[in-house]
């Protein structure tokens, strides 16, 4: 039996701002030691999967690249490239039909989240054999939760009666109000709907063709014009657009007869609020979960997260069952009983069409890292880190002129048509309008403070001549 993994990361987390942004989602946090989508990758490890399909946009490559650079046995993993979000009928869609090219119809696909947190990895994996099975036998397998409170923000999936064994799932239902949450908890017939599936390429592919053909054809449609280069496939924006926007869920399995639902042995969390953040760190005795160097003072049932540029005392007083998240461009202050309705603060934020719903305030690019220190008129400060081996684009600017100090590492500063050696507390000045280019020669990472000066820093003023990651 061949089991693929396949891992969708998708989604933005709004929920979770402003640590998740779009440009660094909820699947690259990191929860406790390692990010989301590693633990989910893993998570198929341990099940026995040999090789991994990822289902990503396609600006988030480089950071999926990393967190496998970062582990120390990454799997042969198959990249799709998603120009832009489209639900996950179509993820899966696209995701079977590879599979069924790349290796075949019998393969077992588990289908899993990046974003998803599961502490008990083997109780996961003695839930997927249970699922691989029924999967063998031409099952269409949906993990069930069992609930432990009337959520409203999952769906649900009817059952003869909750159990320990699987069996067949009667109805799926959407995300209920509260007192239909009440009902269904009361009859003890309803799981949660996990979103983690397990089914053999062949299998899900015919439910596709048989509910769900407009999905199946207009996938098929962009795989035949996906651009493929080694182990990656670019799927083409307008074919990849042309896909109805529709969940696996409504597509096929509320439809479907031949779904099974597999209970879940295992603690779940779709970690898709800060409260559910804190209830999966450990609490002091006051029921706060917080860094060490945190002052809490008279807090109880608080939840603190900080990022920082540098040392900063947090400190809470006379406050209970909040959630603080501190960085270094954004503070969100939130009773936890309205920590659901943080989507609302993004959306205004949307409206006035600022920087911090899309940027982290440190932007990770594929070559390393940027973060703006300090910003008055006319000057900005930024910390920038090259990885080994890698190089900025050759670019210029229009309306600022750079001073770049070397404080880590070595690298080569090109400016003009010369190249210039540069070491630690050497300083290289970029005129206005000159080209210029920056390389990381050495072995460790190169750490550079770059000064701008001008009447308009925009990150727009940029004019890129060469780029090694195809962005000239």
């Amino acid at each position: 039996m061949r089991v693929l993994s396949v891992v969708l990361s998708g989604g933005s987390g709004s929920r979770l701002w402003p640590a998740s942004r779009q440009a660094f989602p909820k699947p690259f946090m990191k929860l406790g030691d390692s990010t989301l989508l590693q633990q989910a990758i893993e998570r198929g490890q341990a099940c026995g999967t040999g090789d991994l399909m990822i289902v990503t946009n396609k600006d988030h490559l480089f950071l999926t690249k990393d967190v496998l650079a970062q582990m120390s046995d990454p799997p042969e993993t198959t990249f799709l490239l998603e120009p832009k979000g489209r639900n996950t009928a179509p993820a899966i869609a696209l995701a079977a039909l590879q599979c069924e090219q790349q290796f075949s119809g019998d393969t077992v696909m588990l289908v899993l989240s990046a974003d998803h947190l599961v502490p008990d990895v083997e109780a996961f994996v003695a839930s997927a054999s249970e699922a691989f099975r029924l999967a063998q036998e031409g099952s269409l397998v949906v993990f069930g939760i069992g609930p432990t409170a009337p959520e409203t923000g999952f769906g649900y999936i009817e059952v003869e009666r909750v159990s320990r064994q699987s069996q067949r799932a009667v109805r799926f239902v959407e995300k209920p109000d509260l007192a239909t949450a009440q009902e269904y908890l009361a009859t003890g017939r309803y799981y949660w709907n996990s979103g983690m599936f397990c089914f053999t390429a062949a299998a899900i592919l015919a439910a596709l063709e048989r509910q769900a053909p407009e999905v199946l054809h207009a996938a098929r449609h962009a795989l035949d014009s996906a651009k493929i280069s080694g182990n990656t496939l670019a799927f083409d924006l307008h074919a990849f657009g042309l896909q109805p926007d529709i969940s696996i869920d409504y597509a096929v399995m509320e439809r479907a007869d031949n779904v099974h639902v597999v209970p879940a042995k295992f603690s779940w969390s779709d970690v898709g609020s800060w409260p559910a953040v804190a209830k999966a760190r450990p609490a002091d005795a006051s029921g706060n979960t917080l860094p060490d160097d945190v002052v809490a003072v008279d807090t109880t049932g608080t939840h603190v997260h900080v990022e920082s540029h540098g040392p900063k005392v947090v400190a809470t007083l006379g406050v209970h069952d909040l959630v603080i998240v501190d960085t270094p461009d954004a503070l969100l202050v939130a009773h936890k009983d309205s920590a659901q309705q943080v989507k609302k603060v993004v959306d205004v934020l949307k409206s006035r069409k600022h920087e911090a719903i899309n940027l982290p305030a440190v932007v990770h690019r594929p070559w390393g890292t940027y973060a703006s220190l300090k910003e008055e008129e006319g000057y900005k400060v930024k910390r920038i880190t090259v990885k080994p081996g890698e190089a900025l684009s050759l670019q210029y600017h229009h309306q600022r002129a750079e001073h770049w100090v070397v404080v880590q590492g070595r690298g080569i500063v090109q400016i003009g048509e010369v190249e210039h050696e540069t070491l630690p507390g050497q300083y290289r000045y970029i005129p206005l309008r000159e080209k210029h280019r920056l390389t990381n020669t050495g072995t460790e990472e190169l750490v550079l403070i770059e000064v701008q000066c001008g009447a308009y820093l925009g990150e727009d003023d940029i004019v890129r001549l060469a780029d090694t990651y195809g962005r000239a």
